[in-house]
């Protein structure tokens, strides 16, 4: 059932179902509750929310209970969108300018007194930072700056306890530092790991990516890296999602409108694997091997039938 209320909000509350099997099962989940989101309580796991994506933002970090709950005055903020291809955000490789200055006001207006936006770009960072669109969405918000980070003396190697193939990694010092770090990653396909979500996004934060990529079992190293640094939250930009000719195109880019938001980070990747194709062809969350071996660590629930889920639109 659905309220046709301002805005044309909605929310709608999982149930807690036992496990899913397919794709079909994974989207259509046993809706057992559907009301005006005003009446519900914010302690949900995830929120998601269809429509333009800087009203979006706002909404789901609302319908989480707010940026209050995570950001407090004099604050130390480290936002982490992905800013490594230097293309215009059409092409869906990088995050949303929207999405990125949306947070950043959010945090500015809790009363952050500083607001990093970081990544480790994969190519020429001047040209990252600016064709992104992210540096100029950023420079009229107060004690907000965006950087690339590319020398080894901003890292700082740390263990990974529970790690299977990672027993210590190279990570920025300021998300180590920070009050505050909030996951930023764009939906995308990967041709490494089939997809680049949040926990993939992480890899933007180490020193040595070379590693991950020709010493390890990839997908083993990034469950074991969101073992060792878990995000006070992640904003999911699915706003534009790269289907195909992932992580840095040219490839099909679907308009979805939609921002999924949590403070579990395999929720989060989990919910995003469902809400579309990818390479032409659906599937599930736990045919993606770096979210199976991030749930088997403990990192976070891959089931979304155990999770409260709220659903809005927004104009």
């Amino acid at each position: 059932m659905t309220h046709h209320i301002s805005r044309r909000r909605f929310l709608a509350v999982t149930g807690r179902a036992g496990m899913m099997a397919g794709f079909g099962a994974f989207l259509s989940q046993r809706w057992i509750k559907s009301v005006a989101a005003e009446t519900i309580s914010p302690a949900i796991d995830l929120a998601v929310v269809k429509g333009p994506a800087a009203p979006a933002v706002e909404r789901a970090v609302a319908m989480l209970g707010g940026i209050e709950k995570f950001v407090k005055k004099g604050d130390r903020v480290v936002l982490k969108p992905n800013m490594s291809f230097p293309n215009s955000p059409d092409m869906g490789t990088t995050t949303s300018p929207e999405v990125v200055h949306g947070v950043a006001e959010l945090c500015r207006k809790a009363g952050a007194a500083q607001i990093l936006v970081v990544d480790h770009t994969l190519r020429r960072s001047e040209l990252c930072l600016a064709r992104s669109g992210i540096k100029t969405a950023c420079e009229g918000i107060p004690k907000t700056y965006v950087m690339a980070l590319l020398d080894q003396k901003f890292y700082r190697e740390v263990p990974v306890t529970n790690g299977k193939v990672l027993h210590t990694v190279g990570i920025m010092k300021n998300v180590l530092d920070a009050d505050v770090f909030i996951n930023l990653p764009a939906a995308k396909s990967h041709s490494a790991t089939g997809v680049s979500l949040g926990m993939k996004n992480l890899m933007g934060v180490i020193w040595d990516r070379r590693y991950f990529h020709k010493q390890v079992d990839l997908n083993q190293a990034i469950a074991d890296l969101s073992s060792a640094i878990r995000p006070s939250l992640t904003i999911m930009d699915a706003s534009r999602v790269l289907t195909d000719g992932g992580p840095g195109g040219p490839g099909t880019v679907e308009g979805l409108q939609t921002i999924v938001a949590g403070v579990d980070p395999v929720a989060v990747d989990a919910y995003t694997v469902g809400l579309s194709k990818w390479y032409g062809k659906h599937f599930t969350a736990d045919q993606v091997k770096h979210i199976l071996y991030a749930n088997k660590l403990g990192v976070g629930e891959i089931d979304m039938g155990k999770l409260l889920i709220g659903k809005e639109e927004t104009a």
